[in-house]
């Protein structure tokens, strides 16, 4: 199971940083065209704080929580890169509950990401960053099982 799960984990960070640059592009954009608000301006009618001019209505919900199962993927990777370097039982619990909260944060930004292709309207990297994310619930969960699945065989 160790050259399954070693795969999986280069799969998994590869996947997730580019979940990554995608949502940091459009979180970039979102700041930089978004609303301008100062002295003499008034809230547009229907302000949200996560609003972001591409996409729909879920786009910015969708980004916020990319974002953040990005950056926890990449550190359950680390975990999983020590956990693959020692290969026993005393450092499966360090990735496996990492591994099991960016699985569980990366299921969140998928659901995110259902409910914008079900509102439809979105560019190509924002259709790019929702496969990815739907790719990487599975593929995660694949290397949860992995690395358990070696030490309930023994």
């Amino acid at each position: 199971m160790k050259p399954v799960a070693s795969l999986l984990l280069v799969l998994n960070f590869c996947m997730y940083a580019v979940v990554l640059g995608i949502a940091g592009w459009a979180m970039n954009f979102a700041i930089d065209h978004g609303f301008i608000i100062g002295q003499g301006f008034e809230l547009p009618a229907h302000f949200s704080p996560i609003y972001f001019p591409m996409g729909n209505a879920a786009t910015g919900f969708f980004v916020v929580f990319s974002l953040i199962a990005g950056v926890v993927g990449v550190a359950s990777v680390l975990s999983g890169v020590d956990h693959i370097g020692r290969w026993n039982i005393d450092s499966l619990p360090a990735a496996a509950s990492a591994a099991t909260i960016a699985w569980s944060l990366t299921l969140l930004a998928m659901g995110f990401a259902w409910k914008e292709i079900e509102l439809n309207y979105r560019n190509a990297k924002l259709r790019t960053m929702e496969a990815f994310l739907i790719i990487l619930s599975f593929t995660q969960l694949v290397y949860i099982v992995a690395i358990h699945g070696a030490y309930s065989r023994r």
